[in-house]
């Protein structure tokens, strides 16, 4: 059984370029602003050093101070926390995003669409399963930035009730992100987070925030201001999700098809 209401927060901020200590004293302090029993705390895409195609330089094991220092953060505030970072994993290097529970257990999810007009592919190696993890009866499809330009990725096959997108999207491309977070919402009958961060990365690239949730209709429930570092908050139910499907079944009609990986 879901539990009714899920109460979520998305952080926006500026991220330090390649410097992992600087990056996780902001969250640190963010996660000292939450407010009382939030439930998921979600992240921007290479919320630790900003959108870098130097993995060799930024990336860390598995185990490496990172991951550590979630594990920590997620039991202290007792709130799951979302968003992905460089891994190094047998001589490879992935943008992967980690779902770290309260209890140190995690999940993980390697980015399936690398941004090839930024070189993404070269460093990194993409990733060949999609994640859908549950949590408090929940369950939750994380993405991350470019995965949201292809629908059949996220194509919701009743397995999932909140869509949620780690990026770092720049602000020249605002429109496409606000459009497509609303279609994937829509077109899935799901609750749809996305998180994205503001200021400008080391390649001078900058980024407007937006970042927001919306619900199975497509309507932008909260959104944080552009340029501004913010915490979104806000609270999901799941029965007014479930009802919704009910009375307007879609997903029932939706074609069925395979993908070749």
């Amino acid at each position: 059984m879901a539990q009714e209401i899920l109460k979520i927060a998305a952080f926006q901020f500026d991220l330090i370029w390649e410097n992992v200590k600087a990056n996780l004293e902001n969250v640190g302090r963010l996660l000292e602003l939450l407010p009382t029993q939030t439930d998921i705390v979600f992240l921007p895409e290479m919320f630790s050093t900003g959108f870098t195609m130097n993995a060799h330089k930024v990336a860390e094991p598995e185990d490496g101070e990172t991951m550590n220092w979630l594990k920590s953060q997620a039991s202290k505030y007792n709130v799951a926390i979302c968003g992905s970072l460089v891994i190094q994993e047998d001589h490879k290097f992935f943008n992967r995003l980690v779902f770290v529970a309260p209890s140190g257990n995690f999940s993980q999810y390697d980015k399936r669409h690398l941004f090839t007009m930024g070189g993404e592919e070269k460093p990194y190696t993409r990733g060949e399963r999609r994640l859908v993890i549950e949590y408090l009866g929940w369950r939750i499809c994380p993405l991350i930035c470019y995965d949201l330009r292809f629908p059949v990725w996220a194509r919701n096959l009743n397995d999932y009730d909140l869509l949620a997108y780690s990026a770092n999207w720049p602000e020249q491309r605002s429109l496409v992100w606000n459009v497509l977070l609303k279609a994937r919402a829509i077109e899935n009958q799901s609750y749809v987070v996305g998180v994205n961060r503001v200021g400008a990365d080391g390649n001078k690239v900058s980024y407007s925030g937006q970042s927001q949730v919306i619900d199975a209709k497509g309507n932008v429930m909260v959104q944080a201001k552009d340029y501004s570092e913010e915490i979104v908050c806000t609270e999901l139910s799941y029965s007014k999700l479930i009802l919704f499907r009910k009375k307007f079944p879609v997903l029932d009609d939706a074609d069925s098809f395979s993908l070749e990986l």
